[in-house]
């Protein structure tokens, strides 16, 4: 079919229409079955792309470089020390350059006014691989792995717990809201998204039939629900110094055998990963040392249950942002 999506930038979810999601997580369902049966779809051959990263990443440059490859572009990665963006040269400047020789940006950083300007000023499409507020790209390959566990999204009863006043939990609620989902942000109340995008989320709500709930009692948040997401605590530039005062806040909303037991029996576990559920890394072990912790924001023994689907989510992010950049670049979806 010709591609209503084309030249579109995926910035947030906010700017497209529960249709549209439905749209972008069809053709990655699509695309992940001709990639499992060794389908061939080289469709944008001759395509350049730019991978621009303040922040390094394993699954986003990953999924981003293999999609790439597999459409047939050409794809450039330029890590945090690899341009002036910011430090000789400003986003506006660097975003016309750019566009010149480019197809295609991703962008993975701090601010979201970083990716608005590059997509303003660029003239290509430019995708959000992740800001301090939003994450979409994630939030495409949570909901493809849902469908593939629960079947559908409208109605699953999803609980967030955490820190739900960063770019997932924002991302998340958004995302939830387009999509028909009983969203339950589970987190003290000073973690809680802010006043203003919770607002917007409830209206869109309302016309897709969604729910919108913060609460800080667990049991409650947990109770009967189909899917128990998490996040590691402390996010990605954040200073150390804050690990005290956010472990003081969040421990008692830790994803463990617990809370797992509040959710319905056949209920999945899911985490955006990295995660802290074990001392096998610098950060769990130094975290260890200092609080004597053995797991963060999930237990081990809840990451690697049956229940955990977090490698199928990791998986997925390969496939929702190969249909992402199709979307964008291609005539025909």
């Amino acid at each position: 079919m010709n591609n209503p999506l084309k030249n579109r930038h995926l910035l947030t979810l906010l700017d497209f229409t529960s249709e549209e999601i439905q749209t972008l997580l069809d053709l990655s369902a699509r695309l992940k079955e001709q990639k499992r049966q060794g389908i061939s779809h080289q469709v944008l051959q001759g395509k350049n792309i730019v991978l621009l990263f303040e922040k390094d990443s394993t699954r986003t440059r990953c999924a981003f470089e293999v999609a790439g490859f597999d459409l047939g572009m050409n794809v450039t990665y330029l890590g945090p020390t690899g341009s002036q963006m910011g430090k000789k040269e400003s986003v506006k400047d660097t975003a016309r350059v750019l566009g010149r020789m480019y197809d295609g940006i991703e962008y993975r950083g701090f601010s979201q006014n970083t990716v608005k300007t590059l997509a303003e000023y660029s003239g290509v499409p430019v995708w959000n691989g992740l800001t301090d507020q939003f994450h979409p790209t994630q939030i495409l390959a949570d909901f493809l792995t849902i469908i593939e566990h629960k079947g559908h999204l409208k109605g699953i009863k999803f609980a967030y717990m955490g820190d739900a006043r960063n770019n997932m939990g924002n991302s998340l609620m958004v995302g939830s809201a387009k999509m028909g989902l009983d969203f339950r942000a589970v987190a003290p109340k000073h973690l809680w998204p802010e006043e203003s995008l919770v607002a917007t989320c409830q209206e869109i709500a309302k016309t897709t039939g969604a729910r919108i709930t913060l609460t800080e009692s667990v049991e409650d948040g947990l109770k009967d629900v189909d899917v128990i997401y998490t996040d590691v605590w402390v996010s990605m530039g954040e200073a150390a110094s804050v690990w005290e005062n956010r472990i003081q806040s969040l421990l008692p909303y830790q994803v463990n055998a617990k809370a797992m037991s509040y959710a319905k029996a056949d209920a999945i576990f899911m985490h955006c990963l990295p995660a802290f559920h074990n001392l096998e890394t610098a950060i769990g072990l130094e975290i260890h040392e200092k609080f004597g912790l053995t797991g963060l924001e999930v237990t081990e023994d809840v990451f690697e249950s049956k229940q955990s689907v977090v490698f199928d989510e990791a998986e997925n992010r390969l496939h929702t942002i190969k249909a992402v950049m199709l979307a964008s670049l291609g005539d025909t979806l």
